[in-house]
């Protein structure tokens, strides 16, 4: 028997839905954020979802639509997230999950926390001036209590 994806033990595509939309609005709305996503398209909260239902076991939706890895890496190159930015663009996406009611289990959560902050470092990493991230790498498939090998740079 196959074990169940994280996306399924989150209740599929409209929890994440329901993550994004309340994320977002609280993103819009605070006083650190709200500048850096003031110019976001109206489906920027669906394209999120999209991508967090990829990485924890969902359809490849955000790769077939968005173009996958590549896709996302477009909108971090440049944006200069400096580290506040980072740990407040995840204490709020922690804090929605909440309120959206993902599954409060630690199991599941300690999952989904190890990749918001997995996911963010790097995006924080991607998004400095004179970044070089690979052009092309899978999405992460998150698992349960598994990050994607590591792999230092010299």
């Amino acid at each position: 028997m196959a074990e169940q994806t994280l996306y399924d033990w989150a209740g599929g595509q409209p929890a994440f839905e329901r993550l994004t939309k309340v994320f977002y609005r609280h993103v819009h709305a605070d006083p650190l954020l709200a500048e850096v996503f003031a110019h976001v398209d109206k489906d920027h909260a669906r394209h999120v979802a999209m991508w967090l239902a990829e990485v924890f076991g969902g359809p490849a939706a955000y790769t077939e639509e968005r173009g996958g890895y590549a896709g996302m890496l477009r909108h971090h190159i440049d944006l200069q997230i400096t580290p506040a930015l980072r740990a407040r663009w995840a204490q709020l996406i922690a804090e929605a999950a909440d309120e959206a009611g993902l599954p409060e289990d630690p199991e599941f959560r300690s999952a989904f926390v190890a990749y918001v902050e997995w996911g963010s470092r790097i995006a924080l990493s991607n998004s400095q001036p004179g970044a070089e991230p690979p052009p092309q790498a899978p999405v992460p498939r998150w698992g349960w209590g598994e990050a994607p090998p590591y792999t230092p740079t010299p």
